[in-house]
């Protein structure tokens, strides 16, 4: 398996979690990328036409895109529990997924906003309100703990763990 990646990329992070997790980190291959919002990978564009990281190959072949489908490939191959079967947990899982995952969109937008826009271009309010995202989401898992217990591993804790990461380097 390969994974074209970026050492700062959040989402390949996720990725290389899960996989570490389940047991598979040993057979994945690091394939370094120039991946940009502005100036776009072209090696990348060939596996994947959003010329995002992280792009990923099976050992058959096949390529997926976005962290959401490579770590539910990489539960899948695993036979893991990442992703819980059914019901409420499944559910709990995949919403707290989303609200990591929304941390992260907001707080890239953010960083992008700053590094690949042009100075006079930057519009601060629109950064302020990606941030606010972040923001939130902390306020709301502070006031509901019992969504990131100790001792809980799954698809969402993982994501989030991922999300506090991204924002303590940036």
């Amino acid at each position: 398996m390969q994974i074209y990646f970026s050492p700062f990329s959040p989402y390949v992070r996720k990725c290389l979690v899960t996989a570490h997790e389940l047991g598979l980190n040993e057979r994945m291959q690091l394939l370094p990328s120039n991946a940009n919002p502005v100036t776009r990978d072209r090696e990348i564009i060939e596996k994947n036409p959003l010329g995002k990281v992280p792009t990923f190959v099976t050992d058959e072949g096949a390529v997926l895109y976005d962290s959401r489908v490579v770590c539910e490939y990489l539960n899948d191959l695993a036979k893991g529990s990442l992703f819980p079967a059914g019901g409420d947990a499944r559910w709990a899982a995949l919403t707290l997924q989303a609200l990591g995952d929304g941390i992260l969109d907001g707080a890239l937008i953010a960083r992008y906003e700053d590094v690949a826009r042009p100075e006079p271009l930057r519009w601060p309010q629109w950064r302020a309100a990606q941030l606010d995202k972040a923001e939130t989401s902390l306020a709301h898992l502070s006031a509901h703990p019992e969504l990131i217990a100790p001792g809980r591993v799954d698809i969402g804790t993982l994501t989030v763990a991922c999300a506090l990461w991204y924002l303590d380097l940036r």
